[in-house]
């Protein structure tokens, strides 16, 4: 460094220089690095890859699959691409984010991401369908081919007649067996005349399953719909409250002398959440002695349809005391399924004698179950011989003094 004539400093010129050639030496490094790791690939190669070579759709959904267009050589190429094999019933074609591509240009030992877009036609219907890909160079010296297969599967569908049809946007629920489910179905007239249609249901035995108009409350068994006219009413379905878990379902129908329809709804029944707690001789209470372990028992019994996952117990308890169950948990509770967990409760070394409250929790996620134990704190018994003996001590030193004092 040099000094200027007011005392500040400036870099050297030697410095500046010392950095560029630094800078210089990593990157001729890193260009060399580069080269060598070029050397090792061939000197031309390309592939097209979906990312998925099978996917599964239902009936009228379209299919997006990503391509990976790769040029493994060691020079950049031009590839061109093409859907060379396109089923009956289709639509496809490559993009990217918004246009169709016929070519692309690939460095070399890098990927591009294109898309296939396949579309389904009006009248396609189940089966499986496979599309080509082909990929080639500008000078057609390299050719990279690759399929896809997709396959559309069958739905049920709603059975509809030409002068009545039947729709409901949800037609599978999902609930507790304590639940109470309702459907909305929209019935509509495609006759040219007024006409009465009849409800009907079929489900499964000791199910409860009623028709109400949309957002009222009284049951109806018919409908009077005008020519080309449709209503929303409502499918209230109570579910057999000993019923076990599983899908169940549900066929309305409707119908008048000149047309029928119907159509299938789906209860779906996770069972109901019940659990209980408490000890076998039903009482609540335990004695203890301050900062001694008290040991109790009790019961968790899962009186659900339901399996209960993962029964952990919690403890709400007065400062400093220590609460501990075993076991710490449970892992899975059947239904109808009882156990016993030990709990020991020690009160802290300070605590005065009297009665305190202990709160016991079983939760198991969806449901819990506390109880409240009382716990009566008595001072040590060790204590209480000490107080006798010191008594029985002061007794006899009193029945000495009076004998003494009696001899004078």
């Amino acid at each position: 460094m040099t000094r200027r004539h007011n005392g500040s400093y400036i870099l050297t010129p030697v410095i500046f220089i010392i950095a560029v050639w630094l800078v210089t030496c990593f990157s001729s490094f890193t260009l060399a690095k580069e080269e060598d790791k070029k050397k090792d690939l061939p000197e031309r190669g390309i592939s097209v890859t979906p990312e998925y070579t099978g996917v599964i759709v239902s009936e009228d959904e379209g299919v997006s699959i990503d391509l990976i267009v790769t040029n493994q050589g060691r020079r950049d190429e031009n590839i061109s691409l093409s859907v060379t094999s396109i089923p009956k019933g289709w639509k496809a074609w490559i993009k990217t984010y918004s246009f169709g591509v016929t070519g692309v240009h690939v460095k070399s030992d890098t990927s591009k991401n294109l898309t296939l877009r396949a579309e389904q036609e009006e009248d396609t219907g189940p089966g499986k369908y496979t599309f080509g890909i082909q990929a080639h160079t500008a000078d057609d010296k390299l050719t990279s081919t690759s399929q896809v297969v997709i396959t559309v599967k069958e739905e049920k569908k709603e059975k509809k007649a030409a002068g009545v049809k039947i729709t409901t946007s949800y037609p599978v629920l999902k609930g507790p067996t304590d639940s109470e489910f309702e459907f909305s179905v929209e019935v509509a007239n495609k006759l040219d005349k007024d006409t009465i249609f009849n409800l009907s249901s079929q489900g499964p035995k000791n199910w409860e399953i009623n028709f109400k108009p949309a957002y009222e409350t009284k049951f109806i068994s018919s409908l009077r719909l005008k020519g080309d006219q449709s209503q929303t009413m409502a499918v209230a379905i109570k579910p057999h409250p000993l019923a076990k878990p599983g899908e169940y379902p549900i066929l309305v129908k409707v119908n008048s002398p000149e047309a029928k329809g119907e159509v299938t709804l789906t209860v779906v029944l996770t069972g109901t959440y019940k659990l209980n707690a408490g000890t076998a001789n039903g009482l609540l209470s335990m004695n203890t002695v301050r900062g001694k372990e008290g040991n109790l028992s009790f019961y968790v019994q899962n009186n659900g349809s339901a399996t209960l996952n993962n029964v952990h117990f919690l403890s709400f308890k007065p400062e400093n005391w220590k609460v501990k169950f075993d076991p710490e948990r449970i892992d899975t509770l059947a239904p109808e399924e009882l156990k016993q967990v030990e709990v020991s409760i020690t009160p802290t070394d300070q605590a005065l004698v009297g009665d305190y409250s202990v709160g016991l929790t079983a939760d198991a996620g969806k449901i819990s179950k506390a109880i409240e134990m009382r716990v009566t704190v008595r001072a040590s018994t060790a204590w209480g011989w000490i107080g006798i003996g010191i008594i029985v001590l002061v007794m006899a030193g009193l029945v000495a003094l009076f004998i003494r004092l009696g001899r004078r």
